[in-house]
């Protein structure tokens, strides 16, 4: 605009410059050029006060932001060194206060129907509670342990321990202890409680999720599609067929992104309504089933319950208060609880992200034991124990 105006006033200059009328317009020429000139000064005088406005609303912003900035680390740094680092130490002193609450006080419930837990709901667990390698350290990579929720009179401290001695696959035995002591130091004094002299034969043990339930144990038949249990006072076993096109022989094992657990078809658990077996078939794609053992003559099997979790997903399960969990492999030194299935509610749930600290990079077996809230893990001959939490 400045231009078109200093292209006008010339314009002007060379009209005036070519004017002959005996001095009569002159004078009028003279003054619009007057006015002219004033025009063009206040447009350069308004032009020059926005710049330098702009420059100062310019440098206004930048320091603002500069400010800005310094004050956003200046809040991150202070959130990260004190609100995160105590909401750590609030968490971890609840934790430990959860921990001491639930060692002073034991309580002992009577046993709940199915899916409603006498002890709240499940919260967390803890650290590693006991540690050991027993009789045979080193020697039996592949196993179960743990203790009878409900155990004849005068066994109510004894513990078991199943060991696959052949191959890593097979068992023909079940080894008592009467006491955590005894197992931790290895004295058995009821030594071994043979299911058949060879191993394996039929109705021997098969794979390494077996558990203990009214002095009898529950496991996968060898070279079955069955629950076998086995009576430990009368040496009887009774057979359990499972429905059709239930995968077994290693075709439906638990398994993490590096390997599968060979023999892991069927998972025996126990919690405080009895006994549970999980596993899969070719009608349900690969996604675990759950199903309820009634106890009698004959072994039966109850309700069922279909998830929406892919069994070669998933690592390990268990059941607590008639409530199914899954475990996945995170690393070598942690396993998390990421899943469960509540047969009440039929409501299951991916996100429990409850992690389990391990002593060593392989889970062959997780057992709860609703007797004193203990969960048992059998890890490369490995085995440990944690507490489980309840709101």
């Amino acid at each position: 605009m400045r231009a078109l105006q200093t292209e006008a006033l010339q314009e002007d200059v060379l009209m005036l410059e070519k004017e002959d009328d005996g001095q009569l317009y002159a004078v009028f020429s003279l003054y619009v050029i007057e006015n002219e000139l004033v025009e063009i000064t206040q447009l350069i005088n308004r032009l020059n006060s926005t710049t330098l406005g702009y420059q100062r609303l310019t440098a206004n912003t930048t320091k603002q932001l500069k400010d800005l900035r310094a004050e956003m680390q200046q809040l991150e740094t202070y959130d990260t060194l004190q609100v995160v680092k105590r909401q750590q130490d609030n968490k971890q002193l609840k934790r430990e206060l959860d921990q001491c609450r639930n060692r002073l006080y034991p309580i002992t419930q009577p046993t709940p129907p199915q899916g409603n837990c006498p002890h709240g709901e499940f919260r967390n667990i803890t650290g590693v509670r006991m540690h050991t390698e027993g009789e045979y350290p080193g020697s039996y990579m592949y196993g179960a342990w743990g203790r009878d929720p409900k155990p004849e009179a005068g066994k109510e401290n004894w513990y078991w321990l199943v060991m696959l001695t052949s191959s890593n696959i097979y068992a023909n035995y079940v080894r008592r202890y009467s006491s955590l002591s005894a197992l931790i130091v290895g004295v058995s004094t009821p030594g071994n409680v043979e299911i058949h002299t060879s191993n394996p034969t039929t109705n021997t043990v098969q794979g390494p999720n077996a558990v203990l339930y009214g002095e009898a144990l529950y496991y996968n038949c060898y070279n079955q599609d069955s629950v076998c249990r086995f009576n430990l006072t009368t040496k009887a076993v009774t057979t359990l067929q499972l429905p059709k096109d239930t995968r077994y022989n290693s075709k439906g094992n638990f398994c993490h992104l590096d390997e599968c657990y060979p023999y892991t078809d069927l998972d025996l658990a126990t919690d405080e309504s009895g006994v549970w077996v999980i596993y899969t078939s070719k009608h349900d794609f690969g996604n675990l089933v759950l199903s309820k053992v009634e106890e009698g003559e004959p072994l039966t099997l109850g309700q069922t319950w279909r998830t929406s979790v892919y069994k070669q997903g998933v690592t390990n399960t268990f059941m607590a208060c008639g409530v199914l969990y899954a475990t996945r492999y995170v690393n070598k030194d942690v396993e998390e609880i990421f899943y469960k299935f509540d047969t009440t509610t039929e409501v299951e749930r991916f996100d429990i992200s409850v992690f389990i600290n391990k002593m060593s990079p392989n889970i062959h077996s997780l057992n709860y034991s609703p007797v004193d809230q203990m969960l048992h893990a059998y890890c490369d001959s490995h085995m440990v124990s944690y507490k489980v939490l309840f709101s």
